[in-house]
């Protein structure tokens, strides 16, 4: 384990609560020790109230904040000589404890207390530092944890039995903790949970907590159980974009809404994938039962959707039974999918829960290999895994949930993505919820959004190994297809019929007439397999009703475009595919539009800038955002019944009306 503290960095952060949120964030840099939100921190302190009188204070980790970002404002603030007493309960149910953390603190906008708070406020201790370590957990959950734990650490930690987190664990420890404490002890290790380390200093607790680790990893270093080494592994040959999206149109299909299913075929999740015992090894349970709640009980190994779905069924109809309130059964739908072609995949509402995800199962396959070492991987029985993963108080934020935006779970690609209408499309579809795979000649667009539900690929449209790269990566990133803008298109300068040559005509068709043929040819069989019914919006033109002198090629290519639109819609109808049509007219924040050329077509036509950009019968400016937003409405439900449709958006053309 490395040691990140440093002096002069230290040095800006001021008094007991500022050195609690510098070391938070240094054990939140370490993923070996916590990951998205996992783990928790705490300082006591003495204050006064507005009254002036004297209250000793517990700022704990407040829930919904990471440690490698947290601030102040994410510490809770509770009294702590109410959170002792209530230690001393002898029952206490797990959502009234949250309510008595909340009604005692001492900021009303302050985040919910961690689960954890009464724990960490009967340790007698100003700095408490609580992770759940991968080498820890790797000792934890093989056959011989406990004396392996016990050999390892000595009385440097006290050794908890493993209790649900909650006010039972909190109960318990206090029960022990004084028992067998002893001057020398630095920590307490909770079996399958994670490791606290404690001291009169930030610096030191962060620093015990970073020597009992580094005793782990020595421990497993000896019996050859850290350093695993990973075979190497060839991802399989040819594409498997549509192998994956058929197994997230079933993954969404058993969960009841459109998820992400992100592919990972890196060395490690291949040789995970491989491995002969793989079918044994994953589905014996989770890290930690705090695990369970993003991952599930188990992955699916293999891809028999249905049958996952009726053993997950009949595990929550088993445990629910015996459960102490009544359980309602979250979706069956695997959130992990081991295959040894496909690698690991990882399902989630959006791209970021599903790599949240990945990140907890690579941990996850790492602690197996390394608990495979000392004798046997061992997870948690099924009932404590449930009783977490159904745990009352994750009911509860489930309830509190809001509504999911439009397109949560859905994926989009756009062409020309790097600029104008594409670009504007790229942010609407994005903030309506979709992970985006943004095309475009231009390199700028891979770092068009720095996101994890981006991809932006660099590609010509009319190379049509681009087009199928395109749609791999894509589909190997998010899953499959569901939404499709053909925008990428150029506009040669004015040209008439009798001085046209044939390699701007042959140029203009290819890029705005063939590339659109073959995406659409390559998208089918993706689009198709989209959970919702997939959904095409072309970006035509309003040359298309309306032509002008000097722009053959360019209204041919869009006339044409438009028919093969129309013909796609007759086709893929029954395919539950619809496709629309745009025609925007004089949208001048695009990269045609320089500030001279829209100055001599103002002058052209006698206008002033402004007034050319209005010239219309509305008398309105129209921007790329107002054609994206309707690009992105066509894709959404109000449109659910509509297709074959060319849609306007120019502010009323007199040509056209």
């Amino acid at each position: 384990m490395e040691n990140l503290w440093d002096d002069a960095e230290a040095s800006r952060f001021e008094g007991d609560l500022g050195l609690r949120v510098y070391t938070s964030r240094l054990l939140g840099r370490d993923k070996s020790l916590v990951l998205h939100g996992g783990g928790n921190t705490s300082v006591k302190t003495r204050e006064k109230d507005i009254l002036g009188r004297e209250t000793d204070v517990l700022h704990v980790k407040g829930s919904g904040w990471d440690l490698e970002r947290i601030e102040a404002a994410g510490f809770s603030p509770v009294r702590l000589d109410h959170l002792v007493a209530l230690s001393r309960l002898p029952s206490l149910a797990d959502p009234r404890m949250v309510n008595e953390m909340r009604t005692h603190m001492l900021r009303a906008d302050a985040p919910t207390p961690s689960v954890e708070a009464i724990l960490h406020a009967i340790l007698p201790h100003k700095y408490v530092d609580h992770t759940h370590a991968d080498a820890v957990l790797s000792l934890c959950n093989s056959p011989d944890g406990e004396r392996l734990v016990r050999e390892t650490f000595g009385d440097a930690v006290v050794v908890i039995p493993y209790v649900m987190p909650g006010f039972d664990l909190a109960r318990r420890c206090a029960e022990i903790f004084p028992r067998e404490a002893t001057p020398r002890t630095q920590g307490m290790v909770l079996m399958n949970h994670g490791i606290f380390s404690f001291g009169a200093t930030a610096r030191e607790s962060y620093e015990r907590m970073i020597a009992l680790v580094g005793r782990a990893q020595a421990a497993l270093e000896a019996r050859g159980a850290w350093r695993v080494e990973i075979p190497h592994e060839e991802p399989a040959p040819g594409p498997l974009r549509v192998a994956q999206a058929t197994l997230r149109r079933e993954v969404s299909a058993a969960a009841g809404f459109p998820v992400i299913l992100a592919a990972h075929r890196d060395a490690e999740s291949l040789a995970f994938a491989r491995r002969a015992d793989v079918a044994g090894v994953a589905t014996r349970g989770p890290a930690t039962p705090d695990h369970a709640i993003r991952t599930k009980r188990v992955p699916l190994v293999g891809r028999d959707v249905a049958g996952y779905a009726a053993l997950y069924a009949a595990y929550f109809e088993e445990h629910a039974k015996a459960a102490r309130e009544p359980k309602t059964m979250l979706d069956p739908a695997p959130r992990v999918v081991v295959d040894p072609e496909l690698g690991v995949c990882t399902a989630g509402r959006g791209a970021a829960e599903a790599s949240i995800v990945f990140d907890i199962y690579a941990h996850t396959m790492r602690i197996i290999a390394r608990a495979e070492r000392l004798g046997g991987w061992r997870a948690l029985p099924a009932k404590d895994i449930f009783d977490v993963e159904y745990w009352d108080l994750e009911q509860a934020k489930l309830r509190k949930a809001g509504g999911t935006p439009p397109f949560a779970g859905e994926v989009a690609l756009v062409t020309g993505a790097a600029s104008g209408i594409g670009k504007a499309c790229v942010a609407s579809f994005l903030a309506r919820g979709a992970a985006v795979v943004g095309v475009d000649l231009h390199e700028s667009v891979e770092t068009l959004h720095a996101r994890p539900d981006f991809l932006g690929v660099r590609g010509d449209v009319t190379d049509p190994a681009a087009i199928a790269g395109a749609l791999e990566r894509g589909a190997t990133a998010f899953g499959g297809l569901d939404m499709v803008v053909l925008n990428a298109g150029v506009f040669p300068g004015g040209r008439r019929i009798d001085s046209l040559g044939d390699a701007e005509w042959d140029r203009v068709m290819r890029v705005n007439l063939d590339a659109n043929l073959a995406m659409l040819r390559e998208a089918h069989a993706l689009l198709k397999l989209a959970p919702r019914g997939g959904r095409v919006a072309v970006i035509g033109s309003k040359n298309v009703p309306a032509p002008g002198p000097g722009a053959a090629a360019y209204s041919a290519s869009k006339a044409a475009l438009t028919q093969l639109a129309r013909v796609a819609a007759l086709e893929w109808g029954a395919d539950g595919i619809r496709v629309n049509t745009l025609h925007p007219n004089a949208v001048f924040d695009t990269g045609i539009w320089t500030d001279e050329v829209l100055a001599e077509r103002a002058r052209h036509y006698g206008l002033t800038v402004e007034a050319y950009k209005r010239s219309n019968v509305l008398r309105v400016e129209v921007t790329s955002r107002d054609v994206a937003e309707l690009a992105a409405e066509l894709c959404g439900p109000l449109f659910a019944k509509t297709t074959g449709a060319q849609v306007p958006v120019d502010g009323g053309n007199d040509r056209v009306i």
